[in-house]
Order: C-alpha cells, then sequence, then structure tokens
C-alpha cells in the first residue's frame, strides 16, 4: 500500500478520523519499525525500550482509540482526546516541534502529534462499547447499554459515553439527532428502541460517508443562531452532561426543550464565547 506524500488526521478527532487514519497507517504495517518519543512525557512510558525493532502486525481503530499490536503480543492504544492527531510522511521527512512517538518504517515514517493517551498492552479497551463504524455494527447492543443506563439520562449525552456506543462524538451526535428528528434532551426513558436504532443508523451513514468520501455534513453543528435547512427556525445550543459539551438542535425538528437552569449558573451552562 502507497501512502501519500503527506497525510495528516486534524481538527477534533471522532470515529471516522481515526478509521481514515488507521488507513493510512497501514503503509507501516508488516515493517520492522524504528521507535522514536522526542516528547518527554511519551519517553517516560519507555515505549522505545519495548517496541524499537519489533514488527508492526496490525493498526484499527476502535471507537475514538488507534489500536496498534507489535509481535511479541505489545498492544499500543492512542486515543488523541481534542487535539492529537497523526501523519504519515516519507521516512525523513524534516518537521518542527516535538511529537509524542515516531514509527519509522523503509520508506515511510508514522509521526503522532500532540497525543495525551499512549497506553502500551491496551488497558481499557474492554471498557469500550460497540464500534460504530465495525463493519456490520452491533446496534441491538448499543440499545442493550443504553437500556440500562438510568432512564432520566439524556439522549444527547449518552451518545458521547463511549462505554456505550464507541466513535460518536459531538459533531456526529447532533448531526445525527437532528437527521432523525430526535431532540438532544429527550431522557432515554422517553425515547423508543425505533427512535434509538434510528438515530444509531444515521450516525453510522453520516460517519460511514465522511470516512469514504471525505463528505461532513453539517446542518446543526456550530450553526447557533442560523436557520435550520429544513424548517429556517433558529438553531440552539447549550451545553449539555457533567463535561458540559455543547449540545446543537432545532427546537422545532426536535422537540423536546433543555431543563430550566437557576439564573446564577445559566451563564455558567452557557460555553464560553457562545451565546443562546
Amino acid at each position: 500500500m502507497h501512502a501519500r506524500k503527506t497525510n495528516t488526521l486534524s481538527g477534533v478527532p471522532e470515529g471516522d478520523s481515526l478509521h481514515r487514519a488507521a488507513r493510512r497507517l497501514q503503509a507501516l504495517v508488516g515493517e520492522r519499525v524504528e521507535v522514536e518519543t522526542p516528547h518527554p512525557q511519551a519517553a517516560a512510558a519507555r515505549l522505545v525500550e519495548r517496541l524499537d525493532g519489533r514488527r508492526l502486525e496490525e493498526v484499527r481503530a476502535v471507537g475514538k482509540n488507534l489500536v496498534l499490536r507489535f509481535d511479541g503480543g505489545y498492544v499500543l492504544r492512542s486515543h488523541l482526546r481534542m487535539t492529537g492527531r497523526w501523519s504519515v510522511v516519507p521516512r525523513g521527512s524534516r518537521r518542527a516541534g516535538l511529537p509524542w512517538l515516531v514509527l519509522r518504517g523503509e520508506r515511510y515514517e508514522a509521526v503522532q502529534w500532540r497525543g495525551p493517551i499512549l497506553e502500551l498492552h491496551g488497558r481499557g479497551l474492554r471498557r469500550l462499547g460497540p464500534d460504530i463504524l465495525a463493519v456490520r455494527p452491533d446496534l441491538d447492543g448499543m440499545i442493550r447499554k443504553l437500556r440500562a443506563e438510568p432512564a432520566d439520562r439524556t439522549l444527547g449525552d449518552a451518545l458521547l459515553d463511549q462505554r456505550l456506543v464507541a466513535g460518536i462524538g459531538n459533531l456526529w451526535k447532533a448531526e445525527a439527532l437532528w437527521h432523525a428528528r430526535v431532540s438532544p434532551w429527550r431522557r432515554l426513558r422517553e425515547v423508543g428502541d425505533e427512535d434509538l436504532r434510528r438515530v444509531l443508523e444515521e450516525a453510522e451513514r453520516l460517519m460511514r460517508a465522511s470516512l469514504e468520501k471525505g463528505r461532513q455534513e453539517r446542518s446543526v453543528y456550530r450553526r447557533a443562531g442560523r436557520p435550520c435547512p429544513r424548517c429556517a427556525t433558529k438553531i440552539r445550543l447549550r451545553g449539555q452532561g457533567d463535561a458540559n459539551r455543547t449540545a446543537y438542535w432545532c427546537p422545532r425538528c426536535q422537540p423536546g426543550e433543555p431543563p430550566r437552569l437557576p439564573p446564577a449558573t445559566a451563564a455558567v451552562a452557557r460555553p464560553r464565547g457562545q451565546t443562546q
């Protein structure tokens, strides 16, 4: 497999981005790689001592994780959080800054930047839910996990829980809910299995299109105050869940209002730098 001259994964990574990165790293699969950890935090994990010279046997995406399997039974988990990225470039390419990890093959090298999580042995993967971009997504398994959550949990918050569904981030949560005409503020007890399935199917469809064709449909995400493409009602936004992740929705197409907040906390609930 041939990599492009420069392949970079950037922006806020979601499941489709990680699957795309896994495809790019196939350029190194089957090779014995030289390993460098220029960043001191990565060096502390002693990845060089354990992985240098080993054959990279497999690279795959699992939800928002990139999993790299080396000979000898070593498995490396990379989670990019909000800022990390992988690039695949020709061997010896010049770069500025300190990447966390460099895997160097005969012709190409994979470079991981701003990678807050690099774990050897793959700890934490067992806690992940079914992958929304699996070859055959286990929608029934996802619905069962969602049903096992507290019934008063909001659907928008639950969809971001990687223990329940692996791979969906804030962008695809907002877009899938809009396409399915389901409010992020509906409680799980208020959402039937048919609606849950429709939301998950829309998420898989949109993310698959992004992965295969590089097309990202944006109807509500980061479009607060603009007209809804369906009904022209102004898109709204508000922080949701313990992490205060921003929810975007059309109040007409997706009926279901957020809970009222006391006046003293209303400003705190609104994401900084954004208006209602």
